[in-house]
């Protein structure tokens, strides 16, 4: 049984969990792999506790443990349950496909999840009166600049970023999870809305839906 460790916390507006948790928990649903989720609470994550520290030495989350074996960092993590568990694939066979997977996922988590997306993200967590709305807007403002044009251009001709649903999809559904919440227009990129909906239809989907409460999200083995 794997075991994740991920941010989640439910607000009057709908479940918010952490962008990489995210991340974990739509490659084990994808897999079909069976696994429980432990809360880990945000203030120890952002004092970086020792309790985390022992599991992640960069005192961040995602990490799972399995058989024993603790892995950290959401891409690493992804990584390791398509070589442990490779059915069904989400990394093509063919190297040159598979390093265009690659170079998409680290744009998205590298470019999008660890930059703009925090921005936007994180206030929600807090009430709204500390919320520097100002910088959330500079947050959908880079993202409108930056980030939605290549990926407009990217999905041209194609449902998914490599065609196929693969780990290069998997950050932007949690792009597709935190905007459900901020309510961002993206209605100026066709391809990027008709994609974020399609993200949003997929089975696996339903695990980071801010709209599906923590108890329905825990994991298969509660199912």
């Amino acid at each position: 049984m794997i075991t994740l460790f991920t941010m989640e916390r439910e607000y009057p507006y709908g479940t918010l969990r952490s962008t990489n948790g995210s991340k974990t928990k739509v490659v084990l649903e994808e897999k079909g792999l069976a696994y429980t989720v432990q809360t880990v609470k945000p203030g120890d994550v952002w004092k970086k506790v020792p309790e985390v520290l022992q599991y992640h030495p960069l005192g961040k989350v995602p990490w799972i443990v399995d058989g024993g074996q603790v892995v950290y960092d959401s891409t690493v993590i992804s990584e390791y349950l398509e070589e442990a568990y490779p059915v069904p694939a989400l990394l093509p066979k063919d190297p040159v496909r598979r390093a265009r997977v690659r170079a998409l996922e680290n744009y998205s988590d590298e470019g999008v999840l660890s930059t703009h997306l925090p921005m936007i993200w994180m206030p929600w967590w807090s009430p709204p009166e500390a919320r520097d709305e100002a910088a959330m807007e500079r947050g959908r403002e880079r993202l409108r600049i930056q980030t939605f044009p290549f990926i407009e251009a990217e999905l041209s001709g194609r449902e998914y970023l490599c065609d196929a649903f693969t780990l290069a999809d998997v950050p932007f559904m949690s792009v597709a999870m935190v905007l459900a919440v901020d309510g961002m227009d993206v209605s100026g990129f066709p391809n990027v809305a008709a994609y974020f909906e399609r993200l949003r239809q997929r089975p696996s989907y339903r695990a980071i839906d801010p709209q599906t409460p923590m108890k329905q999200s825990a994991g298969r083995a509660s199912a």
